[in-house]
C-alpha cells in the first residue's frame, strides 16, 4: 500500500506545480497585495497613496479605471511616471474588488468579504515576503 500512496502524492505535486504556472496577473496581484497588507507594506486610498508616490516610497500601484474624475487618474499616472523612476502601474477595472483585496472589508464567519469599501488607488510600499507572484508581476512589467 505504501508504494500506491507515494505514486499519488508525486502526481498532486506535479498537479500544483503546473498550476502555479498559470496563474494570472489579477490572481498574482491580488495575492501580492495580501502579502503586502500583513506586513504593514499597503498604502491605501488616494491620500496615502500619493503620498507614498510622492515620497518614491512605492513599489508598485494599483489604479481603479472606474473613478470618475479625471483629475485623480492624472495625478497618480503623473506621479507614477516621473523621469527620476517609474513606478509599475497597474489598472484595476472594480473599485470594490480592489477595496477587497486591499482589506477594506469585513470577514463574517464563513471568511467572505461583507460591507467592502471601493478603493480608487493602492500602493504597494513594500513587498513583504519573496514570492512566485511577487515574481510573475515583475516579469510581466519587464516584458512591457
Amino acid at each position: 500500500m505504501s508504494d500506491v500512496e507515494q505514486e499519488q502524492i508525486v502526481e498532486e505535486v506535479a498537479v500544483e506545480q503546473q498550476e502555479s504556472t498559470s496563474i494570472s496577473i489579477e490572481d498574482a496581484l491580488k495575492v501580492v497585495l495580501r502579502t503586502s497588507l500583513v506586513h504593514d507594506g499597503l498604502a491605501r486610498g488616494l491620500r496615502e497613496a500619493s503620498k507614498a508616490l510622492s515620497r518614491r516610497e512605492a513599489q508598485l500601484c494599483v489604479l481603479c479605471d472606474s473613478v470618475t474624475e479625471e483629475s485623480i487618474i492624472k495625478l497618480v499616472e503623473a506621479l507614477c511616471n516621473e523621469p527620476e523612476e517609474k513606478i509599475p502601474l497597474i489598472k484595476v477595472s472594480d473599485a470594490k474588488l480592489l477595496g477587497e483585496w486591499a482589506g477594506l472589508c469585513q470577514l463574517d464567519q464563513e471568511g467572505n468579504a461583507r460591507k467592502v469599501v471601493g478603493a480608487s488607488c493602492v500602493v504597494v510600499k513594500s513587498w513583504g515576503a519573496d514570492s512566485d507572484e511577487r515574481n510573475i508581476l515583475l516579469e510581466h512589467f519587464s516584458q512591457q
